[in-house]
């Protein structure tokens, strides 16, 4: 066999290829297919064309769906990214470090199913934590039913979701900033700059593109949100918390509908796709833009 064969290139990745054709690319073509069909998951499916896409954006609770994982997805900027951020600069102004950062990190070890129980315990609106400790402080007013009013269950979901991963994007900054030269920081700290002033100066600056990852990771995570949703709401009250990962399990699994879940799969993923594609060409242009 001569290594100048032609086929070589094709041989080596054949393996790669056949294991990316059944794990995905197999996956994604019978999901399209069914999306065309109307099918319960039991019976011979039948074909129905494109009438489960126009059927899903005639459906309010699926288009709601969107809105409400946009409106999550900008608290969980400021709750996460935001918030992750100013940790990090806070945590990289002290000298013993290693406590804070287990600290503030732990919570993103945790099984989201095993925070998402403990915190239905602290919101729990007769004998939760919350309620109880604003009725001691005289702030009865203020107590709520978190999770079953539709005024507070998503902001409730935000909260949570925010408390569990800052310290994911803490670490991320964190250690961006950790790869600045220590010569500038201490340059700035001689010319008496404040900490403050070096975070919002030179080290934010300086990890712009770490900021630019860590946005199109919490859209893609925000997008994809479901166990948290699932166990403390599953979408209630009302469909207020829906969300399109928990409305397509619901359309798939209790009403038995595998046809028109998949289509609603298939313009999720388009919809995922397509904000990566828009992010990826304005992060480009805007590089292009500084480079000249």
């Amino acid at each position: 066999m001569k290594p100048t064969a032609r086929w070589i290139p094709y041989f080596l990745v054949a393996p790669a290829f056949a294991i990316f054709s059944v794990a995905i690319l197999g996956p994604i073509l019978a999901t399209f297919g069914l999306s065309l069909t109307n099918w319960d998951g039991f019976s011979t499916p039948s074909f129905v064309g494109f009438d489960n896409f126009v059927r899903a954006f005639q459906d309010e609770i699926y288009m709601n769906s969107y809105w409400h994982a946009g409106v999550y997805i900008a608290a969980t900027l400021i709750l996460e990214v935001l918030i992750g951020l100013l940790l990090a600069g806070l945590v990289s102004s002290k000298r013993n470090t290693t406590f804070y950062r287990v600290a503030f990190f732990t919570p993103v070890m945790l099984p989201l199913v095993v925070i998402s129980v403990l915190w239905s315990f602290i919101l729990n609106p007769d004998l939760g934590l919350l309620n109880r400790f604003l009725g001691n402080i005289g702030l009865e007013s203020w107590q709520k039913i978190w999770l079953g009013d539709q005024s507070t269950a998503l902001l409730s979901l935000s909260v949570i979701s925010g408390w569990i991963f800052a310290g994911f994007y803490m670490a991320i900054f964190y250690a961006g900033f950790q790869r600045i030269p220590s010569t500038i920081i201490e340059s700035a700290r001689l010319d008496g700059a404040s900490e403050w002033q070096l975070l919002r100066q030179i080290k934010i600056p300086m990890v712009k593109n770490l900021s630019e990852v860590a946005i199109l990771l919490c859209f893609t995570g925000g997008i994809q949100v479901f166990d948290l949703v699932y166990v403390l709401t599953n979408g209630g009250p009302y469909d207020t918390t829906q969300v399109p990962t928990t409305y397509l399990v619901r359309v798939v699994f209790r009403d038995q509908q595998m046809g028109y879940g998949s289509a609603l799969a298939v313009i999720l993923t388009l919809v995922v796709v397509l904000v990566g594609l828009i992010y990826t060409k304005v992060r480009t242009k805007d590089d292009a833009v500084v480079e000249y």
